[in-house]
């Protein structure tokens, strides 16, 4: 049904106005907006309100609902409202079993009118501002609570759980607060119906309780973010044998990575990124062959990649094993993963080549940087169509860079930085009309620089418009857990979900924020991920061999926003070409043997903020209109006949202009400045005179009033005079 956008004033109202026997009222997420009439309070039938996810404002009438004594569900979401809700005097209805107070507002401890329901079924006080401990009267007082949501507010203490086991509840989310301390050694025993637990992001700290293994129906645990360290429970790894997500990352885990038996056979999700999990990896996971997401990164694993790893064949799409202390080679048999998507094993002691039978025919983001690895590049990775990020910075390739590159590639982040590599550009690399991001530097390129680098077209009009909008952020998936959502999809909306419920377009944007991009910045490694990622271009050829003038082509990548051509040969001029850089931040072309001088339309690069042509062979004045006003010497040093602005006021009266004439306004100010130079003059010869002749004042004043300085004055004078007539007949008149 479309409703009107407008809520006070609509034939809603008068719609509801007639339906006093009405029981469920569900008009959430219709964009309605203004205050909430007060007809909702006459509707004393209702067992069932949803007034979630519109643009409501004011203040909510909870006493009204007093006349509500059916009403069992109430969503009051306000991910768009900014209703504020007064809980003071609100006589409750002891029907009520569903309650969503979720972003309301509320401040301080929890509501009154809580201690008096005694049937709830679900509950969620999400993003609000309370605080106090874990309540867990409520679960005494609502045996039969299912859900308890409790997510993003400011509650603190330990998680105290009642004596008597709870038979009902199914999903708790206490994440986003300031719990602390150990779980509840019991804490298995009392919630054995558990499916879906949440405590990341809070300050518990100690080992998982051995009682964890006793809750068989749960499918995720999310523990990250904590303050957790120990060994992993082998309870958990063997009893839970329902869990499909396990988070650990973000702890201080250690010990085996796993044993050699688990039974997690349903396992989809594996997050143990960022502890300190130690040894080999053995092959305890290959009970869990439904895998989807693998990421170990971060710990100190080691030994070898194991070659099983490839039996993951029909699930695994997310692989990271970087930041570790694994060795050998990339084994072949992860050709097997037919679904991968990421493959990250950076950081990490790999040696060897990259055997040319490694196909990876659906990756589509590759991280193999600072490894051991050598030989040559496989030719097989440019003729791939699906690959978007190919990185193999700091490692010990050699050879060119293969020639044979898919004109329908999807490169976007081509990083070779830091091998071996030689021989010249390839003009091949043109092809690449998506590519936003390439570093060649610290390899050993000779030759030109291509200039058919102009055809790249994502460099010369943005990748957005290259893209079609398809950016690598991802588009805000539902964090909430909906009413009508609850049963056999109660995770299917979390910030995790299930892989397999969630959609193409869910899935492409849950691996692209996982991607990190780390390119050189305004002299600075940053790294880039989401929607950051897709905001920055640029093209770095450092520290190489090249040779030759910079093709005055370049000067067309007006989207690029880093340019980094220093280290070089280059030899010729600038070209004035490089004002059409309009986007430019950063651009270095220091170290080369460039001559002339800086164009002064560059003064039209109004982003510029790092510009550096220092030890080059230029000559003529710097600009110092715009961005150039801000660059300091250290831009421009090792350059003997460039005359900086800095010291203008030195070089302003003997250089003059060398293409155009001063404007009869620039003139002028000339003038000024060197009337306000006289006028200076003035005042100090002026201000000298005065204090000599005071002085001479001053003196003739004493000797005039005492006689006995008078007398001592004329003696030292005659003194001085006899001194001198002596040594002149001496040493002059005598010879």
């Amino acid at each position: 049904m479309n409703l009107e956008r407008n809520f006070i004033g609509s034939p809603l109202i008068t719609c509801l106005k007639n339906l006093t026997r009405l029981k469920i009222l569900d008009i959430s997420s219709n964009q309605l907006n203004g205050s909430l009439p007060s007809v909702i309070s006459n509707l004393t039938s209702l067992e069932y309100l949803d007034l979630s996810h519109n643009n409501f404002e004011g203040m909510f009438p909870l006493s009204s609902l007093a006349n509500h004594s059916k009403l069992e569900g109430l969503l009051l979401s306000t991910r768009n409202n900014t209703l504020h809700v007064k809980t003071e005097n609100w006589l409750p209805t002891s029907q009520l079993i569903v309650l969503g107070l979720t972003k309301c507002n509320l401040n301080g401890s929890y509501p009154d009118f809580l201690l008096h329901q005694y049937h709830l079924k679900y509950l969620d006080l999400s993003h609000n501002k309370l605080v106090g401990n874990f309540p867990t009267w409520l679960l005494r007082n609502n045996p039969k609570l299912e859900v308890l949501l409790l997510k993003n507010n400011s509650f603190s203490g330990i998680l105290q759980l009642p004596k008597a086991k709870h038979d009902f509840l199914h999903h708790l989310d206490i994440s986003c607060n300031n719990f602390r301390g150990k779980l509840p050694h019991n804490m298995g025993v009392i919630l054995q119906k558990l499916m879906y637990m949440d405590i990341s992001k809070n300050c518990f700290e100690g080992n998982i309780p051995y009682s964890a293994g006793e809750m068989k129906e749960l499918s995720l645990l999310d523990l990250s973010r904590n303050y957790f360290s120990g060994g992993l429970s082998q309870s958990v790894v063997t009893g839970c044998f329902s869990l499909e997500l396990l988070d650990l990352s973000n702890n201080n885990f250690e010990g085996q990575f796993f044993s050699e038996y688990m039974n997690l056979t349903r396992l989809r999700h594996l997050y143990f990124e960022n502890n300190n999990f130690s040894g080999k990896i053995k092959d305890g996971l290959l009970s869990s062959t439904s895998l989807q997401v693998l990421d170990i990164s971060n710990n100190m694993l080691s030994g070898h990649i194991p070659h099983w790893m490839g039996n993951f064949s029909s699930e695994l799409e997310i692989l990271s094993m970087s930041k570790n202390h694994l060795e050998g080679n990339v084994p072949v048999q992860l050709n097997n993963l037919e679904r991968l998507r990421i493959l990250d094993i950076s950081e990490n002691r790999l040696s060897g080549p990259i055997a040319s039978s490694l196909n990876l025919s659906s990756v589509e983001h590759l991280s193999l940087q600072k490894n051991a690895l050598n030989g040559l590049i496989p030719g097989e990775l440019f003729r791939s169509c699906k690959l978007v990020t190919l990185n193999l910075r700091d490692n010990t390739f050699s050879g060119r860079i293969p020639h044979q590159i898919n004109e329908h590639s999807n490169l976007r982040f081509l990083l070779l930085g830091g091998n071996h590599l030689q021989g010249p550009i390839p003009d091949q690399l043109c092809q690449l009309q998506k590519l936003a991001m390439m570093d060649l530097s610290r390899n050993k390129f000779s030759g030109s620089i291509p200039p058919c680098f102009a055809n790249v077209l994502s460099w010369r009009v943005g990748s957005d418009d290259v893209l079609n909008g398809s950016k690598l952020n991802s588009p805000e998936l539902d964090e909430e857990i909906e009413f009508g959502s609850l049963g056999n999809n109660r995770s299917s909306n979390t910030m995790f979900g299930m892989w397999r419920w969630l959609s193409a377009l869910e899935k492409r944007a849950a691996i692209d924020e996982r991607v990190e991009i780390e390119f050189a910045m305004k002299n600075r490694y940053e790294i880039y991920n989401g929607s950051n990622v897709n905001r920055v271009t640029g093209l770095d050829l450092s520290c190489n061999q090249l040779t030759g003038e910079i093709p005055s082509d370049i000067g067309q990548l007006q989207a690029i926003l880093a340019l980094n051509l220093s280290n070089n040969s280059l030899s010729g001029s600038i070209p004035e070409s490089f004002s059409n850089l309009k986007m430019i931040e950063s651009l270095d072309i220091s170290y080369n043997k460039l001559t002339g001088q800086i164009p002064p339309q560059l003064t039209a690069l109004n982003f510029l903020s790092i510009f550096n042509v220092s030890y080059n062979n230029l000559s003529g004045r710097t600009p110092d209109k715009g961005q150039f006003a801000t660059f300091d010497e250290s831009s421009y040093r090792g350059n003997p006949s460039l005359c900086a602005w800095l010291i203008q006021q030195k070089y302003s009266r003997t250089l003059k202009p060398t293409t155009t004439q001063a404007s009869g306004a620039e003139e002028e100010e000339e003038e000024e400045d060197d009337d306000e130079s006289a006028i200076d003059m003035v005042t100090l010869y002026s201000s000298f005179g005065a204090s000599y002749v005071t002085v001479i004042l001053v003196l003739i004043a004493i000797l005039w009033i005492n006689s006995y300085w008078r007398r001592l004055w004329f003696y030292s004078i005659d003194r001085c005079i006899n001194t001198w007539y002596y040594w002149l007949s001496k040493y002059v008149l005598c010879r």
